[in-house]
């Protein structure tokens, strides 16, 4: 029988007992810890942060200190990540996660300092799973958006592109799936792009607000355990090694307790996949046919459309968009319903969180970059079909109204339309 690959371990283990319990009592959790390296990466980094503001501040001696720091080190480079086996959605707020690291990093310095180097008493000293699991979340979120967002304004600039090269073109416009007036597709568009666009701006403004973290929080706020000027001196060291201009929470309390931040974040990718999905279900509707239907514009035909009817083509791409920004939306109903499961002094449903943003981050991405790729930059909106509808815009009967008056040309246009 094949061995379980979530049992398996590294031929040297640097993690420890809270690591081995937490894959005991949670054999197929899905994601995992070693799977994410950006929170790795991150999660060292503020333990490497820490740590150096520890030994600034006189808890933490010399050499368990640069231990640690190399440890870290080597964590963020990416050389253990086969020692973060913990699964990322778990009960306790993180805490797995939080040992999973401390472990890892304790174990490797240990190694490298032939002192002993605690898990607890060293690597997590001023530190709690409270203010560490909140902190690397939000570094995490914030380098991860980096790639929906460029996907968004893609998308965007490819549409701009398309409204230049189709900016006289024009075909009939419709309300509620009626004739209306003709429109150019360069109008077109030119607002779809300024919607993505809208998106794009509106989600990363939610995910700056994450800028400001609460490490030295401590246990719910309290910052208990931690020196005075821990926190600051872990921010600076997080800036300079993180290149962002993160700060600390204006309330510790706040932050731990209240996680409204992540569902703007939430939120807002969900408007801007609602905007891709619009944008592709209009497309599916106005290339379909190509003869029963719209047929106002071509968009690339990719794979067979039917296993059955030969020559066949279906608009995948569209579909597939329309389909990612349901996901996104359920992903980001998520985030709502674990931000508001928070009690009391903490919200412990973290996990969860930063797992659907994970989902939406990705499922955003694949759904700008295939429509921008695979559907806009192949889109011609000049389909057998275009000419014929235009001929019947209300244009002139619009006209005509401004000079009769609108009775008289409804009239006209009625008996017109008989014809």
């Amino acid at each position: 029988m094949a061995q379980d690959p979530a049992r398996t371990e590294p031929e040297e283990v640097l993690y420890g007992t809270q690591t081995r319990l937490s894959l005991q009592n949670f054999g197929s959790p899905g994601r995992r810890i070693r799977d994410i390296p950006t929170l790795i990466r991150n999660y060292a980094l503020i333990k490497r942060a820490a740590a150096a503001a520890n030994r600034s501040l006189g808890v933490l001696d010399d050499t368990r200190a640069e231990a640690i720091i190399a440890a870290c080190e080597e964590v963020a480079e990416g050389r253990h990540v086969e020692q973060f086996p913990t699964a990322l959605v778990l009960g306790g707020g993180g805490t797995t996660t939080n040992m999973n690291i401390n472990e890892v990093i304790a174990a490797r310095a240990t190694q490298l300092a032939s002192v002993a180097v605690h898990p607890n008493d060293h690597v997590n000293a001023s530190q709690s799973t409270n203010d560490t699991i909140p902190t690397v979340m939000a570094l995490t979120i914030m380098d991860l958006a980096r790639a929906p967002l460029t996907a968004l304004r893609s998308l965007a600039g490819t549409l701009l592109e398309k409204a230049a090269e189709y900016d006289e073109t024009r075909y009939l416009g419709r309300t509620c799936l009626q004739d209306a007036v003709s429109v150019r597709a360069g109008q077109t568009l030119r607002a779809q792009a300024r919607a993505v666009r809208r998106g794009a701006g509106e989600l990363e403004t939610a995910v700056h607000e994450l800028s400001a973290v609460p490490i030295g929080a401590t246990v719910v706020g309290t910052s208990i355990g931690a020196p005075e000027g821990f926190t600051q001196a872990c921010i600076d060291e997080l800036r300079a090694l993180l290149g962002v201009e993160v700060t600390g929470a204006e309330d510790l309390f706040d932050a731990l307790a209240h996680l409204d931040p992540y569902a703007s974040v939430a939120d807002a990718a969900g408007r801007a996949a609602i905007t891709v999905a619009k944008i592709a279900a209009d497309l599916r509707l106005r290339s379909s046919g190509p003869h029963g239907g719209l047929a106002e514009v071509t968009i690339p035909a990719l794979q067979a459309g039917s296993s059955i009817m030969p020559a066949k083509v279906n608009p995948v791409v569209p579909e597939y968009a329309m389909q990612l920004s349901y996901r996104i939306r359920g992903a980001a109903y998520t985030v709502s319903c674990a931000v508001a499961a928070g009690e009391l002094e903490l919200n412990v449903m973290e996990p969860i969180i930063i797992d659907s943003l994970l989902n939406i981050f990705d499922d955003l991405q694949q759904a700008a970059t295939a429509m921008a790729t695979l559907c806009v930059n192949g889109l011609k909106w000049n389909g057998p079909r275009r000419e014929e509808n235009l001929a019947h815009a209300f244009d002139g009967w619009v006209e005509l109204a401004g000079q009769v008056g609108y009775e008289a040309a409804s009239h006209s246009a009625k008996q017109a339309l008989r014809t």
